[in-house]
């Protein structure tokens, strides 16, 4: 199914649980598909990045995410959002994002030392449609 907003049990899906998104960004008209953190709150996932995802997005901010729950190799659900991404630089934004997806996928803030260097921007991605199932 495909709409304009993400449904409640949608919604649901997507905030809990741990799984990984798959990013698919386009740049010469070829895809680029990564797997990332990310983080959906009020119709706008969130993630940070850096490298080639990064220039992709800045050439092309229209992106999508592929998100799947299975178990033992059978699938429980899926959901792809489709939006525009917004690149967002501000030091203490990026930290903030950073932090949310470490308490998400960690259950602790992260640290520079433990972690290595943070990512070049936190991107935000304003969901205009979604299929799931």
């Amino acid at each position: 199914m495909t709409e304009t907003s993400v449904p409640e049990e949608v919604e649901e899906w997507l905030t809990t649980g741990r799984e990984m998104a798959h990013l698919a960004t386009s740049r010469n008209d070829r895809p680029h598909v990564a797997p990332i953190w990310y983080r959906y709150e009020d119709g706008v996932a969130e993630f940070v990045t850096g490298g080639k995802k990064l220039e992709n997005i800045r050439a092309n901010p229209r992106v999508s995410l592929s998100i799947e729950r299975s178990e033992d190799g059978v699938g429980q659900w899926h959901v792809v959002l489709f939006g525009t991404a917004t690149v967002i630089t501000d030091e203490e934004k990026l930290w903030a994002g950073r932090t949310r997806l470490f308490q998400r996928y960690r259950g602790r803030d992260p640290s520079v030392e433990e972690d290595g260097e943070p990512p070049e921007a936190l991107v935000r991605v304003e969901v205009a449609s979604a299929s799931w199932g």
